[in-house]
């Protein structure tokens, strides 16, 4: 197998369009790959939401907790450098755009993805994450 066949496999998706789901990848990378407490991943928060960027920090930070404390099995994450997305980045950012428009659908792919039935905790840290960009001004589009 090529490089280039498994790149494209191990990374099938492109980056997100959505200026705001990029900003949330990113830290998801950071604290999942750095810890809660990475300060690329506040600065980040820093200079997109301003004085206002502590309501995301700290609600990003109790996601990436309840993610990893809920999780069957380990989330695949790539680097922050990287151009393109795990399928497990993918999901995640889809639930965060689709929670409060289509919970059931957000629901059930956060439960394949985490390989749990009960996710309702990790389902509300994600709709208050997407709360918290979309009153910014930023809601998160997949």
């Amino acid at each position: 197998m090529s490089e280039l066949t498994t790149t494209i496999a191990a990374l099938p998706h492109a980056l997100p369009a959505c200026p705001n789901a990029r900003i949330a990848l990113f830290t998801l990378r950071r604290m999942g790959a750095h810890g809660l407490h990475d300060a690329r991943a506040s600065h980040a928060l820093f200079t997109a939401f301003g004085e206002d960027f502590r309501r995301p920090l700290v609600l990003m930070r109790a996601l990436m907790s309840d993610l990893a404390g809920t999780a069957a099995d380990t989330i695949a994450i790539a680097p922050c450098c990287c151009a393109r997305m795990t399928a497990a980045e993918r999901a995640l950012l889809t639930v965060l755009a689709r929670v409060e428009t289509a919970p059931d659908t957000a629901r059930l792919l956060l439960s394949d993805l985490l390989g749990v039935r009960r996710v309702d905790a990790v389902l509300a840290s994600m709709a208050v994450v997407a709360t918290a960009f979309a009153d910014d001004g930023r809601p998160i589009c997949a």
